[in-house]
């Protein structure tokens, strides 16, 4: 009898704390979603506005030089994204995000994963690209902004076929 009432609280203490969390969840995702969005009508202004314009603001990702830092982070990252599109003759781009898979706060802080397609033609081919984004974000005066985030995937494949190899 002890070990079903111990079970039983430890299994009602895991379902009040999951609970919790998720509450959070539409405040920190609103930004994420904000900026794809933006990025996919183009308004790379509108996108800009859901980060942090601070020195701390940190941007990795797969387009050369991979790492963008500093409160200019994000038009530096946007304009090497175009540089590199037309370089490599992609247009169409459009990210689809899905839920969360792992969100992480104190309040202030937060840490946010989430499934992500790139969907694009590279010289007319349709192309597709799954990986996953990672956000951090910071809660200010006007609410929850970007601070960082990456983006973490394998090459991209044509559009239906198995992914490209490294």
């Amino acid at each position: 009898m002890k070990y079903l009432t111990l079970t039983a609280i430890v299994c009602l203490a895991m379902v009040s704390s999951a609970g919790a969390q998720p509450a959070a969840v539409p405040q920190l995702v609103a930004p994420i979603n904000k900026f794809m969005d933006a990025f996919n009508k183009g308004d790379m202004a509108g996108a800009a506005a859901t980060h942090a314009a601070e020195a701390d603001l940190t941007i990795l990702d797969e387009v050369p030089p991979f790492l963008w830092r500093g409160p200019k982070a994000f038009q530096a990252w946007a304009g090497d994204l175009d540089k590199e599109s037309k370089k490599l003759g992609i247009t169409d781009q459009k990210v689809t995000i899905s839920a969360p898979t792992r969100v992480e706060s104190d309040g202030t802080s937060a840490y946010v994963v989430v499934p992500a397609v790139y969907a694009f033609k590279m010289k007319g081919e349709a192309m597709r690209e799954s990986a996953q984004m990672t956000f951090v974000l910071k809660k200010g005066a006007s609410g929850w902004l970007i601070h960082g985030w990456t983006w973490t995937g394998p090459k991209p494949a044509v559009k239906g076929a198995a992914p490209a190899k490294k």
